[in-house]
């Protein structure tokens, strides 16, 4: 194993679950806890929000509400971006005159960034204006991850509450995470991206001359507020094609390891909030402890495998062993600045977190080291996961392992004191089943329709495993891509477009309903016969639950394997 992997590695998760505790305190405090010095700084703008928007912040509402609120606004959101793509051309902050979004990758991005997925089927520089990246894309980035704290917190009062017939109130849920948690956050980090060299103006595209004599054009814009809020929110969008890979939004070893720090700040110290919030931070420790152990074995195997030659280029006799003038094993689609051990560790933090960016070509990964990033979003985005959708889907796997478990004793299950019943098991089959169907019916669809057919450039195993990668992606609301698939067609945009949309929403929705069930029950004391949920075999439990699911993509989708030898470019 690489030395330079293990030391990041564990640098990564030093600094990580050092700051996780203190954050997730501050942010259960800001969500929940009324009144605090710590937020004192943004009640009045608050104030202010809830008196322009007639919001009444202490009227709370039952689940059902809450999922109206929720829904209503992000299809507002969707109506709103998709009008702004269509008629950026005829608005201001455009210096490079780029005109209307077609309406089909208009329609796919508008759901793609409210759905917090931030798929790019287009390349940011050429497609979309100034205006458009920071109204449009910059906002659905902020409000998308900030409906994704807010459906988890109704989860969470859900679980804590006993008797109630309330989850929250929506709508002071979303202002208070984007007011105190994701603007402070974004706010820190685009200063030090700026201070690292990332881009932040509303210049022209500037024309310069290489070494060569060539001329090139650089393109320009606010890049680091928008970087910021793509990590922090675990969104992914990046402003340029290139992403992360770009050194306009990445330029220097400093802000890569910020950028993949930021992906899992939020997600880690959600869990922390979970057990401020339940009263016992060992129950949030415990989840904590469950994706720590899974992130770390999917990136050792990842970068062992990136490690390796690659096969393909060992047959002529090509050596790719390290040496002194070389890095070794698969440096094919890395930047050589940030070498194999940083561009292993990105690919993983950012599949396992839901967000999407990239510092590295993922269709260049090795076969087995391009599975691990793969399998992470087929087990749900549940590892760290996105910003407060990992964490009420790992609620949900706790869930089943509980429920599992009480069936092999033969007792009621339960967990945090409340009884799970028929109700709550429907809502979480719902949960658990919404995703594969999505992936494997979407996949099935894309390699036998000829519009499907027609965007697969690599034949063979290669070429279905970049649409069932995009597939994953898409319903998972990850964001990232194989990118060897032409997936900018009418086809493919609204295929994908619905498969964000029903991940996101057919997911939402029997949460809060879950919410609403939990927080009406009652309380019962813990028995004698009660399974403890903050030990290690609750940790291995909940482990074997994540992996059980995911076989429930992954298994399927080696019965349309077949399929791929049929594939032509």
């Amino acid at each position: 194993m690489d030395t330079k992997l293990l030391l990041l590695l564990a640098l990564y998760l030093a600094v990580l679950l050092a700051i996780a505790p203190f954050l997730g305190r501050y942010i259960r405090l800001a969500m929940d806890a009324g009144p605090s010095r710590w937020t004192a700084w943004g009640r009045p703008a608050e104030r202010v929000i809830y008196r322009l928007a007639g919001i009444d912040p202490a009227l709370e509402t039952g689940w059902k509400a809450y999922a109206v609120a929720a829904v209503a606004f992000n299809l507002v959101g969707l109506a709103a971006l998709y009008a702004l793509q269509r008629v950026q051309g005829w608005l201001p902050l455009n210096p490079a005159g780029l005109g209307a979004v077609a309406p089909d990758s208009a329609l796919n991005t508008a759901v793609s960034f409210v759905t917090n997925t931030n798929w790019q089927g287009y390349a940011g520089e050429t497609t979309m204006s100034y205006l458009t990246q920071m109204l449009g894309l910059g906002v659905q980035n902020f409000v998308s991850a900030a409906t994704g704290i807010a459906v988890l917190f109704a989860l969470m009062r859900g679980l804590a509450r006993h008797g109630a017939g309330t989850v929250g109130n929506f709508w002071a849920d979303l202002v208070r995470s984007t007011l105190y948690v994701l603007l402070p956050l974004s706010l820190l980090l685009a200063l030090f991206l700026v201070s690292q060299g990332v881009i932040q103006n509303f210049d022209a595209y500037q024309t310069v001359h290489t070494l060569e004599g060539a001329a090139q054009t650089l393109p320009m814009g606010p890049v680091a507020s928008q970087e910021a809020i793509k990590l922090l929110g675990t969104n992914g969008g990046g402003f340029f094609n290139a992403n992360s890979a770009h050194p306009f939004e990445n330029p220097t070893a400093a802000s890569n390891f910020l950028e993949m720090l930021a992906i899992f700040l939020i997600p880690a110290a959600l869990c922390m909030a979970f057990g401020e919030l339940v009263g016992s931070r060992a129950q949030g420790a415990a989840i904590l402890a469950a994706m720590t152990v899974l992130f770390v074995l999917s990136v050792l195997a990842t970068g062992y495998f990136e490690q390796q030659a690659n096969p393909m280029l060992a047959q002529p006799g090509i050596d790719a062993a390290p040496s002194a003038l070389s890095a070794g094993g698969n440096m094919e689609g890395k930047e050589s600045r940030f070498g194999i051990a940083a561009s292993a560790l990105f690919a993983v933090i950012t599949t396992a977190a839901s967000c999407g960016a990239v510092n590295a070509m993922h269709d260049s990964l090795t076969a087995m080291g391009g599975f691990p990033p793969l399998l992470l979003m087929q087990l749900g985005e549940v590892v760290f996961g996105g910003v407060g959708s990992g964490l009420y889907g790992m609620l949900v796997f706790a869930i089943t392992g509980v429920f599992i478990a009480g069936l092999m004793i033969g007792r009621t299950p339960e967990y945090l004191g409340k009884k799970i019943e028929s109700h709550d098991m429907k809502m979480v089959a719902i949960v658990l089943l919404a995703t594969p169907l999505l992936v494997l019916l979407g996949t099935a669809a894309a390699v036998s329709l000829p519009g499907g057919q027609a965007g697969i450039f690599n034949p063979g195993a290669h070429g279905f495993s970049e649409v069932l990668y995009a597939l994953s992606s898409a319903a998972n609301n990850n964001g990232s891509a194989f990118a060897g698939l032409s997936a900018n067609t009418p086809f493919y945009n609204v295929l994908l477009a619905l498969a964000m949309w029903c991940g996101r929403f057919g997911i939402i929705v029997p949460v809060l309903a879950l919410a609403g069930s939990l927080a009406a029950k009652r309380r019962i004391p813990a028995g004698p016969g009660t399974m403890p949920t903050t030990g290690p075999l609750f940790v291995v439990l909940l482990m074997g639950a994540v992996l059980m699911v995911g076989a429930l993509t992954y298994i399927p989708a080696l019965a349309l394997g077949p399929v791929a030898e049929h594939l032509q470019p």
